[in-house]
């Protein structure tokens, strides 16, 4: 599972890059979509017309207020279809600006990613976000399939990601502040992305002490314990989908994968702006 793990890592920037670029934002403004109405109804376009509720279910950790004031009347000014044409517009344009069409080992990365996200297919039961990407059309273009291979199995994981939480009685909320206490993120950016505001963040915080996961702003060894149970369980649960490959292709996607999330970075496609 560990080297399932390192082939997703290494290629989940050219996933990740979507919700930075700026090729998304103006595409999506060109649509009406203001501000975060960009990210929420691109994201769960897959779905239809996604409501407010649909969105707070399934992307888990938001701040509801905060999605319902973005994704109230956003589906009155568009379509899911222009939602998704605009997506994976500029889910091309980004990447082609970062040259991951021109690397040479695109075809094999693609073959290899494509197996997996293809082995996942076949095991959508549970994963509601995931399933509605899995029913869209793939793209005919490479540098596209890439993408939405990479993204359906960024949702395959993602969904049981939420599964895993849900069954150790985690929310939402309390999901960010225990990230946060690992020190990977910092807590304020959580806080701002997910528009939590201080006063319920703190009051979470606080009953995380008092269950004993939290010692401070940090982990205590009882919330050491119960993340690193859920990220286990979540590599177990993405597994199937890299199972698929055997070990050796598990081996040599985990190998070739590196070189296609370091274009996204070096070419600032993760940058805030």
């Amino acid at each position: 599972m560990k080297t399932a793990r390192a082939a997703w890592r290494g290629l989940e920037p050219v996933h990740a890059m979507i919700y930075f670029v700026p090729e998304a934002r103006r595409r999506y403004a060109d649509l009406g979509l203001s501000g975060r109405a960009g990210y929420f109804t691109s994201r769960s376009a897959a779905f239809g017309r996604a409501s407010a509720d649909l969105v707070i279910a399934t992307f888990y950790n938001f701040n509801p207020a905060f999605v319902r004031q973005a994704v109230d009347g956003a589906w009155d000014t568009t379509t899911p279809q222009q939602v998704l044409d605009a997506r994976y517009a500029a889910a091309g344009e980004a990447l082609r600006r970062a040259g991951i069409h021109e690397l040479p080992d695109l075809a094999e990365v693609l073959a290899l990613t494509r197996r997996a996200a293809d082995a996942a297919c076949e095991q959508a039961q549970g994963r509601p976000l995931f399933a509605a990407h899995a029913a869209l059309p793939w793209p005919e273009e490479p540098v596209l399939q890439l993408w939405h291979a990479q993204t359906l199995l960024r949702e395959f994981r993602g969904d049981g990601h939420v599964a895993c939480l849900l069954s150790e009685g985690v929310g939402g909320l309390e999901a960010l502040i225990l990230h946060a206490a690992t020190g990977e993120v910092p807590a304020d950016f959580l806080k701002a992305s997910r528009a939590w505001p201080e006063e319920e963040w703190a009051g979470t915080q606080e009953r995380l002490r008092e269950r004993g996961l939290l010692d401070g702003d940090s982990l205590s060894s009882e919330g050491f314990i119960l993340r690193r149970h859920i990220e286990d369980r979540t590599d177990h649960l993405a597994f199937p989908a890299y199972a698929a490959l055997g070990d050796p292709d598990c081996e040599r996607l985990a190998q070739l994968a590196s070189p296609f999330g370091r274009a996204v970075v070096e070419a600032g496609l993760l940058k805030l702006g």
